[in-house]
């Protein structure tokens, strides 16, 4: 959900008009508006950031960072690259503390060499 300026002017208002002062403001109001900030913007975070489809680290250039490793190698180098990340998330879900994100990442290398064989 993308918020708004509005959004933001609320909480903004919500401290100017509980207290005359900022001085005045009580570490529970803070806190309530940390906490909405935070909220806000870790939601936006979270809709923007895929580090599966799009992970911002293989991105960062012109050309996506799949696309040069395709480049570099033959058909079946390449194919064979796909089935061992493949391999490689597979075995490690269970391991690193983001199983289901392993096993998305497995699903997509699958996907993508399943595209390049058919």
């Amino acid at each position: 959900m993308q918020h708004s300026r509005t959004d933001y002017l609320d909480t903004e208002r919500y401290l100017a008009m509980t207290i005359e002062s900022i001085n005045d403001a009580t570490p529970e109001m803070w806190d309530k508006l940390r906490n909405k900030y935070k909220a806000m913007v870790t939601e936006e975070l979270d809709e923007w950031v895929d580090p599966v489809n799009a992970p911002q680290h293989y991105n960062t250039g012109s050309v996506e960072c799949i696309e040069a490793i395709k480049a570099s190698m033959s058909d079946t180098e390449f194919e064979g690259y796909l089935k061992g990340n493949a391999m490689k998330y597979l075995w490690r879900y269970g391991y690193k503390g983001k199983p289901v994100e392993d096993l998305k990442k497995a699903q997509w290398y699958l996907a993508r060499l399943t595209e390049e064989i058919e």
